[in-house]
């Protein structure tokens, strides 16, 4: 997160009266937004409006949130940011493979769903290269998904900006990247349009809402309620209408292979139709088949809970529930069936891509100890000869159904 995540990085003291009822301009909620994020503006504009509708005095810190830096941030970091600089974090991306429910944040009800989609730019002229390369952003969710594809060459970009930009001046034939990426481009660049298809993925599922401090906290159902009623009388959708991702049903197809005939403008957007996608052809995402999972030792668990916890928990949580990166417990490492990852999957892209800030620069044997760790916490058991790097990498396992307990 995208993250777009990936440059994601959150004032003063505040009586509790002041948290609960603001007036003077010295007593205003502190609002921060990530100034790297492609829906910033609309962060601002919906905060301004929703603490308006709910009578809080609010203002916005330039300064509460950097741009970041490639291997995310923490929620330590996060939490001191809301207790220093700022009371509120607006946009604040959230997921149920990345929720932040290890943290003393509490979230509004989410305003907006920004997810990840697959987009092409109809017309464009590639070359034999290009039209077998996918752009993703680095280090955010739209690699995780777009590494799952096969017989492709990835391209991976620093911004979410630049990989748009990789599919609109032909460097890619298609992207994933988030979709208010996608808006901002086309408002920089009207002359652009995209065919847009849902990224099939349990990574690609993200809400943007408010996040609230320990002192904020007692705002939330404030917002909650101003949320709830600006819904209801069709101002928030006419605020987000641009940037409301025009894919509407979840059952629509994986990334598509061709534009479908049947598809329609929508907002400056060609949007596939669902049944027309459902005919079309689609790139796989990982391997199909099941296997037992490689063997591990619980000695080597334990090597590598401690390599987790200094090179993952950063991005991923030091009890795997996510932060900026997916959870690695649960459905986010063993997602639904319709996803096909397996073990050798996972294994592969941890091995290339991470850590964020040196990736596959660990050794070998350091690798299958974290994959053995995250196996052993998501209920497989140790036994047999120790996992390799090679056993783990030849892993067909398919990671869709839960080990026997």
């Amino acid at each position: 997160m995208n993250h777009s995540l990936n440059s994601i990085r959150a004032a003063g003291m505040l009586a509790a009266c002041i948290a609960l009822a603001p007036s003077a301009s010295d007593a205003a909620v502190k609002i921060c937004t990530f100034p790297g994020s492609p829906s910033a503006a609309l962060d601002r504009s919906v905060a301004q409006a929703v603490f308006a509708r709910a009578n809080i005095a609010a203002t916005f810190v330039s300064h509460g949130i950097g741009e970041g830096d490639d291997d995310g941030v923490s929620l330590h970091e996060l939490d001191k940011t809301l207790a220093r600089d700022c009371d509120v974090i607006a946009g604040f991306p959230r997921s149920t493979v990345a929720d932040a429910s290890g943290s003393k944040m509490q979230f509004s009800r989410g305003y907006l769903r920004a997810g990840y989609v697959s987009i092409e730019a109809p017309g464009v002229e590639l070359n034999d290269a290009a039209k077998r390369t996918v752009a993703a952003t680095y280090a955010s969710p739209a690699q995780l998904i777009a590494v799952q594809q096969h017989d492709i060459t990835l391209d991976l970009e620093n911004t979410s900006a630049s990989t748009v930009d990789a599919v609109a001046n032909g460097r890619a034939r298609r992207a994933i990247v988030w979709y208010p990426a996608v808006v901002a481009y086309r408002r920089a660049h009207p002359e652009h349009s995209f065919t847009v298809a849902t990224a099939d993925s349990p990574y690609a599922d993200w809400h943007l809402a408010f996040a609230f401090g320990d002192r904020s906290a007692p705002l939330r159902p404030r917002i909650d309620d101003a949320l709830t009623s600006m819904t209801n009388e069709g101002r928030l959708q006419a605020m987000t209408k641009l940037w409301t991702l025009p894919v509407q049903t979840a059952s629509a197809a994986r990334y598509l292979d061709t534009p479908s005939a049947a598809s329609s403008m929508h907002s400056g957007f060609m949007l596939a139709d669902a049944n027309a996608a459902r005919a079309g052809r689609f790139i796989k995402v990982a391997n199909e088949g099941g296997a037992e999972p490689p063997t591990f030792e619980q000695a080597q668990t334990t090597h590598g809970k401690t390599l987790y916890s200094s090179s993952c928990a950063k991005c991923h949580g030091a009890q795997l529930q996510g932060v900026t990166a997916p959870a690695l417990q649960g459905p986010s490492f063993a997602p639904p069936s319709n996803s096909h990852l397996t073990l050798g999957g996972i294994f592969t892209y941890m091995t290339t891509n991470m850590p964020a800030d040196r990736p596959g620069k660990m050794k070998d044997q350091d690798y299958a100890d974290i994959m053995a760790f995250l196996l052993m916490s998501n209920g497989y058991k140790p036994g047999g000869p120790k996992m390799t790097a090679d056993s783990a990498r030849a892993s067909k396992l398919p990671l869709n159904a839960g080990p026997a307990r």
